[in-house]
């Protein structure tokens, strides 16, 4: 129990130690704690924030060597734990580590440390996605009223017939993106284009806008919606 408990404290101090090298290369306080605790136990690595790890050259080299110190650590946990009933524990070396990391964590805890660290690590931040790359979110939809959404238009729809030049006035935000009618997109002569049953309208602008004048094409797209959820759960 002795050696769990000590090697315990060890992954605490590595944590510590590596949240603020992470400040140091001008990650948050938060999100450097965050990161380094996915980064060492395998879990929660895949959010937007892990992009400020990988665009980093210092982060990066601390992230692979956090990864295989958590696999090594979970190895040594799971080890420890099998081995429980024995009565020797050799911990007087764990706790002479224990004792160099809490040092170190001192020493990369002094503010001049810590300003050597800074001008060290400094190194800008690289762009690694192009725009196809990012999510729509990050791209589009930048106002709390924009939005992008498909539109299909089913057998009883009023706008059948219509061109979107004739059902969107000049005065309103919404832009159609592309028509998806079957398996072709059709994109030159868009706003010119009759609308059919079944085709699906990818939209753009101002929410209120697109609710006002898509209004019926969007509460069957909504009951469609729902009915696929129900038949799924019965399945």
């Amino acid at each position: 129990m002795g050696f769990i408990l000590v090697y315990f404290v060890i992954m605490m101090l590595v944590i510590e130690i590596a949240v603020v090298l992470m400040r140091s290369t001008g990650l948050d306080h938060d999100i450097s704690r965050f990161q380094v605790v996915s980064l060492m136990t395998s879990t929660g690595f895949t959010t937007k924030e892990s992009e400020l790890i990988l665009g980093h050259p210092i982060r990066r080299r601390i992230g692979i060597f956090l990864i295989l110190f958590g696999v090594f650590s979970f190895a040594v946990i799971i080890s420890a734990i099998s081995s429980f009933l024995v009565s020797h524990f050799k911990i007087v070396y764990l706790a002479l580590i224990s004792a160099v990391l809490a040092g170190l964590l001192g020493l990369v805890r002094l503010p001049a440390v810590q300003r050597k660290l800074i001008e060290r690590f400094a190194a800008p931040l690289q762009q690694k996605f192009e725009v196809h790359e990012l999510p729509i979110e990050e791209v589009m939809l930048h106002e709390s009223n924009d939005l992008f959404v498909d539109v299909p238009i089913g057998e009883g729809s009023t706008l059948i017939g219509k061109t979107m030049e004739k059902v969107c006035g000049d005065d309103t935000d919404v832009n159609l993106l592309f028509i998806k009618r079957g398996t072709v997109h059709l994109r030159d002569l868009r706003m010119r284009t009759n609308f059919e049953a079944g085709d699906v309208l990818y939209l753009y602008g101002n929410k209120e806008d697109i609710d006002r004048i898509f209004a019926r094409e969007l509460q069957e797209r909504l009951t469609l919606r729902e009915h696929e959820i129900e038949s799924k759960s019965l399945v």
